[in-house]
């Protein structure tokens, strides 16, 4: 089950999706906002604003110079805004005045280009203030003009563009390589609707549309002269130069918005260009407008623009997987055609594609950027007229892959039919890449060993279930049984047999017993019925029926880069050692590890202020937000009672911004004084929020069973537990006047990257809770440590290291490692779990309708029996739940010394300086892509 939304303990969306005014100027690039009254807004659509270029004059002279004159704007300059509260932001002029000279100083360097589908970047504002030291100038002009900076950011809607920790990760990527100066740019899709917005009703979950673009996007720059032709279907013929070449099809056309990405204390700005999609003005259907079919004339349009509607669109219909794939090849071609333009506009005269890697470097994230390595491929060969063994040699050494999953269904296979319905060309390439592979397996292993080298191919070819070319199935011929009687002894006897004959005989085994599938190697000959061979092909080498052609598209990525990495010391030795270990026998030097990092900037010092100010007071300064490492200097003063009160009561006015989020959004009033206990995780079975939620049930039903008087002697002194989770059971826990407030669950939906700049900094327990080995990495349980929240979790992904940075004792573990979970699925198969009471205990009372009307028998069932699809508990949530519950009740003793308590806190944030995505950035830049940092005079 992946149920793609973020579920948080305590979370909610602040007001997005207020509506915008659009204020533009003269060309010099700022935007401001001021305020409007009633009559203004109704009359003239509130007062216009005029941009802004001399910096030196104060904030609030600027704020009030907009308000004079019309707006003037040409249609490539970046838009300002104004929103209905009538508060003015305009940080936009300092940001934009720097890309111009920036872009200049890097034209010689070598870029590095970060490729991902999605990106969750988390509201502009702040951040853009925040790095360029503007948040007192602005936060006071608008004091005295009667506004307060943090209400005017809150009505700034979070950019639909992510979603998950791996959107989130890559702005955190985005931030640093600005910070550290490196030249860097990130490619993506610019969607209108986003994933989706979450709606909690008495049903469950509903989604509806998110169109955060309804009122523009100031931080954006369209970009209309920046624009390339995609095309899809078609067929590809050979020419008179003997180039191949893709002809016909469906014309689209990819449209640059840019978005800059400022860094911290410097003039770095980077950018993020997004792609929008539309067609050329000549595929408007103007007769059919005129004969009155006025959808039919639009249709091309249509077609094109729902590209960019919404990310991961659902995939169970054909069109819905055609949809997906032209997302994944729209982001490919159109970056890879703007990358190689910008190369060859730096290179002018002294052209040589021979630089291009030294040049470029191409970072796939995850496997839906795979169709970089066939486009590249593509546009060297058809377009620039390389050959193929000099553009594969250019391609290699160009791209590197990203690993970011261990999960099976995460790893894509995109249907071969589709792919070569809607990309013809490319399956060619892809087909000869997998054909060359074959040869370098067969080259390594040889035929010794017929039985590895079989295993090998079935591991590591890029096509599955596709016939094997007759240069290797020839290898895989067996001796025939007739009649009992083996007619040929072995292998070997054929293999000693006359050259020529042998040739002769496998040429009539070929053309019998290989059918042609699409582009299969070989065609079944007529005559085969009458044909009666000694011996015949391994199945193993041909096309089974039965069973999907499909490509491999991490099998691609790892065969077609230089580079291969996973998140997490764990999750590397798990790609190298199971995901990918054929490939790592192979080609060892190629992987390695990068652990994943989180910006300082965002997740300490703009989302909590007044614990940045404490950490700066008792280091002795504020270079830690450039260099975490300094905040090991928090170690020596863990025990301090100054710095533990103060600790405490940052901690305590982060919560009281939580309990009012809570009110206003559930209308569920909670104490400050609770134990705020969160999860922020995408919901999928193997993230476990059923232990969460099962963990809860059997403390509510501990709870029930007691005495008022053991209640509150049990539960007041460790305070109350706040949670998000369920609807049905906060339903039940939350009006339960048994209970009162000793137990809250909260579910507040629609969770995103502001939410989370408000729930982090206040959370005191923080719940990484994945079946181990399953998760890769994670970046939240980064961010909750570096704010002081302790960890309740497993020995999987970033938590190994953070335990390790942090201190065993400061970390609260459960649950079984990773190498002993294959061997526990085994003996639930086998039928030796024997499951503790406790966990039939709280099963029975879930099954027992205390939490309404649902009927959670299939949920329950999950957990039980030895094996079939959806039951079993895969996730091994039985296995773990008696480890969990007396991993809580540590937790609970903990909390009740406060003391003990915030020295923890202290010493989570004192270890966290290796969860800096800076230290990622910088790694990835010296062992992967080869670039240094470009200082801007």
């Amino acid at each position: 089950m992946d149920i793609t939304t973020p579920l948080a303990l305590i979370t909610d969306a602040e007001g997005v999706n207020d509506g915008w005014i659009w204020s533009v100027g003269g060309g010099e690039a700022a935007a401001v906002m001021a305020p409007m009254d009633t009559h203004d807004r109704a009359s003239s659509q509130g007062r216009q604003w005029r941009m802004q270029k001399n910096l030196d004059c104060s904030c609030k002279k600027k704020i009030i110079n907009q308000l004079r004159d019309p707006p003037r704007r040409p249609t490539t300059q970046p838009r300002g805004t104004v929103w209905p509260s009538g508060a003015p932001v305009a940080p936009l002029d300092p940001i934009f005045s720097l890309v111009g000279p920036w872009s200049k100083i890097i034209h010689v360097s070598q870029y590095t280009f970060f490729s991902l589908i999605s990106y969750l970047l988390g509201r502009a504002l702040t951040n853009a203030i925040g790095n360029l030291e503007l948040t007192g100038q602005y936060a006071e002009a608008l004091k005295q003009l009667g506004q307060n900076l943090e209400d005017v950011a809150s009505q700034e809607p979070d950019p639909a563009l992510g979603n998950g920790g791996l959107g989130r990760l890559a702005s955190c990527f985005l931030d640093s390589m600005a910070t550290l100066n490196y030249p860097a740019w990130g490619y993506g899709l610019r969607y209108r609707y986003g994933l989706f917005k979450q709606i909690i009703t008495k049903d469950g979950q509903e989604e509806v549309a998110e169109n955060w673009l309804e009122m523009g996007n100031p931080w954006e720059i369209v970009r209309n002269d920046v624009s390339y032709p995609v095309k899809f279907y078609g067929k590809v013929v050979e020419g008179t130069d003997g180039r191949k070449h893709w002809i016909g099809g469906e014309n689209i056309k990819a449209v640059a918005h840019d978005v800059p990405i400022p860094g911290y204390k410097t003039k770095t700005t980077n950018n993020l260009r997004l792609w929008s999609t539309t067609v050329p003005s000549q595929n408007f259907d103007l007769g059919a407008f005129n004969a009155g079919d006025h959808v039919k004339a639009n249709e091309a349009h249509l077609n094109a623009e729902k590209i960019c509607h919404v990310l991961y669109p659902g995939d169970e219909s054909s069109e819905g997987k055609i949809l997906r794939l032209k997302q994944q090849y729209t982001l490919c071609s159109a970056s890879l055609q703007d990358i190689i333009s910008r190369f060859e506009s730096r290179a002018g005269d002294s052209l040589n594609w021979e630089d291009f890697p030294s040049k470029v470097a191409v970072q796939m994230n995850d496997t839906h950027p795979t169709l970089c390595i066939p486009e590249l491929m593509r546009i060297l060969m058809d377009v620039k007229g390389l050959s193929w063994n000099e553009s594969w040699s250019i391609t290699e050494r160009t791209v590197a892959y990203t690993n970011h999953t261990v999960l099976p269904e995460a790893l894509e296979k995109w249907s071969l039919d589709i792919m070569q319905k809607l990309l013809p060309r490319h399956v060619e390439i892809i087909e000869r890449i997998d054909e060359e592979l074959m040869n370098t397996i067969v080259s390594k292993y040889g035929t010794a060993d017929i039985s590895l080298l079989k295993q090998k191919l079935k591991d590591m070819r890029i096509l599955d279930n596709v016939d094997l070319p007759a240069s290797v199935a020839k290898l895989f011929i067996k001796p025939k049984e007739k009649k009992g009687k083996l007619l040929v002894e072995s292998l070997e006897s054929i293999a000693e047999a006359d050259e020529k004959t042998e040739s002769e005989e496998e040429e009539n085994i070929l053309s019998e017993t290989t059918e042609k599938k699409g582009e299969s190697d070989s065609e079944e000959a007529p005559d085969a019925e009458k044909e009666d061979p000694e011996y015949e092909l391994d199945p193993f080498t041909k096309y089974d029926p039965q069973l999907p052609r499909v490509v491999r598209m991490a099998n691609l990525c790892v065969v077609g880069g230089h580079s291969v990495n996973g998140v997490a010391e764990i999750h590397s030795e798990i790609v190298k050692q199971d995901v990918f270990n054929s490939f790592y026998e192979m080609w060892p030097t190629k992987f390695q590890n990068k652990t994943n990092g989180v910006t300082p900037r965002r997740w300490i010092r703009f989302c909590n202020p007044e614990l940045s100010t404490i950490i700066s007071k008792w280091i002795g300064s504020d270079d830690w937000i450039l260099n975490t490492d300094k905040l090991a200097g928090l170690k020596k003063f863990a025990d301090d009672e100054d710095l533990q009160s103060e600790w405490r009561t940052a901690k305590r006015n982060n919560k009281m911004k939580v309990v009012s989020l809570i009110r206003d959004k559930t209308g569920y009033v909670v104490s400050p004084d609770a134990m705020f206990d969160v999860q922020v995780k995408r919901i999928h079975e193997y993230k476990r929020q059923l232990l969460n939620i099962l963990g809860i049930v059997y403390r509510y039903k501990k709870m029930k069973e007691m005495s008022a008087k053991d209640r509150i002697k049990s539960f007041v002194p460790r305070a109350k537990r706040i949670v998000k989770f369920i609807t049905d059971v906060a339903a039940t826990v939350n009006y339960d006047p048994d209970i009162g407030d000793l137990l809250k669950v909260v579910f507040v939906p629609d969770y995103n990257v502001s939410v989370a700049e408000t729930l982090i900094p206040a959370s005191e327990l923080s719940q990484h809770i994945s079946t181990a080995g399953m998760e890769a990495s994670g970046t939240s349980n980064m961010k909750f440590a570096m704010n002081g929240c302790i960890l309740i979790g497993t020995l999987d992904g970033a938590n190994v290291e953070i335990r390790e940075e942090v201190g065993e004792e400061n970390f609260f573990l459960f649950g079984a490692h990773a190498p002993e979970i294959a061997g526990l699925r085994q003996e639930r198969a086998e039928g030796k779990f024997v499951p503790d009471p406790r966990f039939e205990e709280v099963k029975e009372y879930v099954r027992s309708g205390i939490f309404g009307t649902g009927n959670y028998d299939e949920l329950m069932g999950s957990l039980e029996g030895n094996e079939g699809y959806g039951r079993a508990d895969y996730f091994l949530v039985g296995k773990d739940f008696p480890s969990y519950i007396e991993c809580q009740e540590k937790v609970d003793e903990a909390y009740r010394d406060q003391k003990l308590w915030t020295r923890m806190s202290i010493l989570n944030t004192a270890g966290s300086p290796k969860f800096s995505s800076d230290r990622t950035i910088h790694e990835y830049a010296k062992d992967i892509w080869g670039i240094s940092p470009v200082i801007m005079p």
